[in-house]
């Protein structure tokens, strides 16, 4: 298991440079790229700037491993699915040019007046799409487990179900609902089959970040967990400080 950063929001006011020198600093392994952040590695970039992002990456101890995207597909209007999907798209060709592994997409919510059944169904039809484009550029799909009513583990796990594409996975959030009289199991032991990356927030927020990191090292999973933490007026300093809690809350 390793230890990266999503730029929201410690990083999200760093250019991609300060980006990968403060994460070499504090020792973080990997990042994901949240669109809208001042890192700029978006896909209006030209073939020679993604060209360039790669080889600074190469250059780097810092892996890239994703782009956190806010595609969503659970709307009922057919146009603005197409223009969602057409925009995941876009960062699937951005991540197969530069190297990254995935990219991150979410449901954010339920949408009125629209039957539960009927929502899963278009949001699984739209990962399934995007899954298999993903597929065929070499890039994973991770939907995150987010939004009202869409964050509960038996809904993210519904929606999993219809998607049925084994290139489409879960990035467990750390979520309030995940936890049931202080626990996390039930919720982890549903929804390990497709957990392909998790965020991780305040490590001393309440959250029993101790029971998930036994339950993930139980379950053999050697993927990443990615700090998605307030900002911070002293990131260097918060990160070294937050990257020694993570190794604590390692040792079971």
């Amino acid at each position: 298991m390793q230890l990266g950063a999503v730029t929201y929001n410690v990083l999200k006011d760093m250019d991609l440079e300060t980006v990968i020198q403060t994460l070499e600093k504090t020792g973080f392994t990997c990042v994901e790229l949240r669109t809208t952040h001042k890192h700029g590695v978006e896909p209006s970039l030209s073939a020679a700037e993604r060209e360039a992002v790669k080889a600074r990456f190469e250059r780097s101890k810092v892996r890239l491993l994703s782009f956190g995207t806010t595609c969503e597909f659970q709307s009922p209007d057919a146009e603005e699915r197409r223009r969602q999907i057409d925009t995941a798209k876009q960062f699937v060709r951005l991540a197969h040019d530069t190297n990254a592994i995935a990219i991150k997409v979410r449901p954010n919510g339920l949408p009125n007046g629209v039957p539960r059944d009927a929502t899963i169904a278009t949001i699984g039809e739209g990962l399934r799409e995007v899954g298999q484009y993903g597929y065929v550029h070499g890039v994973e799909v991770w939907l995150e487990v987010h939004g009202r009513d869409t964050q509960t583990p038996p809904l993210a796990a519904a929606i999993m179900r219809a998607t049925r594409h084994d290139n489409v996975g879960l990035c467990w959030n750390s979520n309030p609902t995940d936890v049931a009289e202080g626990s996390v199991k039930q919720s982890f032991e549903l929804l390990r089959p497709w957990l392909k990356s998790c965020h991780i927030n305040e490590l001393i927020s309440g959250y029993p970040y101790r029971e998930l990191f036994a339950l993930m090292k139980r379950s053999n999973y050697d993927r990443w967990t990615l700090c998605e933490a307030a900002e911070s007026k002293e990131p260097e300093r918060f990160l070294r400080y937050y990257r020694a809690l993570w190794t604590e809350l390692q040792r079971g």
